[in-house]
C-alpha cells in the first residue's frame, strides 16, 4: 500500500529529532494524528512560535526570545563569576541543580578541529572581548570531561591567564552515590588526581 505523501512527510520531518528513528516517528505520528490532534496542533504552533521568536543572547550566546537573555540582565547575578558551558541545555541542568549565582557563556559547540570547528565558530573572539572589559574575575569551565571538552578548556584557561583572569575546572570524577568497582579507569583516574584535602 502506497502511503500518504503528507504522512511520510511528517514522519520524515520528525526524524530530525535526536534519538529518534524510522519506527519512533511512525508512532509519535500516528499518535498524534489518531488519539491527540488538539496536542499536535498546539505543538505545531509552539514550534513554530520559538523558530521564529528564539534567537541567542547577544551577551552569553544562549537561546532567548530578548537581545539579552534574562539571566544576563537580572542585576543580582555576580557579573565577576563566568561560567563557560558547551550548550544552553548545560545552563539549564547548573541552574536546576545548583545555588550558582554567577553569569554564563555559551559556546554552542567546543573545538572539534576535525569537525571544522575552530574558536572563531564557537565564539571564543566574544569570550575574549568580555574578558577583556575587565569585569569577570574568575572563569568556571564547566565543558564536558570528553577528549575536545578537555581541549576547549585547556584553550581557555589560556586565554584567562593571559587577562590575569583565575580559571578553575568543575570537578570530575566519581559521581555521588557510586560504588568503585562500577567506575571506569579513566574517571577513577581523574578523581585521584584532582582529590582535594577533607
Amino acid at each position: 500500500m502506497q502511503s500518504e505523501p503528507v504522512l511520510q512527510d511528517l514522519i520524515q520531518a520528525l526524524r530530525c529529532l535526536p534519538g529518534v528513528g524510522q519506527k519512533s516517528a511512525q508512532r509519535m505520528t500516528f499518535h498524534l494524528l489518531e488519539r491527540d490532534r488538539q496536542g499536535a496542533f498546539k505543538l505545531a504552533q509552539s514550534l513554530a512560535e520559538a523558530v521564529d521568536k528564539i534567537g541567542h543572547c547577544q551577551t552569553c550566546q544562549t537561546l532567548s526570545s530578548s537581545d539579552v537573555c534574562g539571566l544576563c540582565s537580572d542585576q543580582r547575578r555576580d557579573q565577576q563569576l563566568l561560567c563557560v558551558v558547551e550548550t544552553p541545555t548545560d545552563v539549564m541542568a547548573i541552574e536546576s541543580a545548583t545555588s550558582f549565582k554567577g553569569v554564563y557563556f555559551v559556546l554552542n559547540g567546543r573545538l572539534s578541529p576535525l569537525d571544522g570547528l575552530g574558536p572563531a565558530e564557537i565564539g571564543l573572539d566574544k569570550l575574549a572581548d568580555r574578558i577583556k572589559k575587565g569585569t569577570v574575575k574568575e572563569i568556571i569551565l564547566a565543558t564536558n570531561p570528553t577528549v575536545e571538552g578537555e581541549a576547549t578548556a585547556h584553550y581557555i584557561s589560556e586565554m584567562a591567564k593571559k587577562h590575569q583572569v583565575v580559571a578553575t575546572r568543575i570537578a570530575h570524577g566519581v559521581p555521588f552515590g557510586g560504588e568503585l568497582e562500577y567506575i571506569d579507569s579513566g574517571t577513577l583516574s581523574h578523581a585521584f588526581s584532582g582529590r582535594s584535602e577533607v
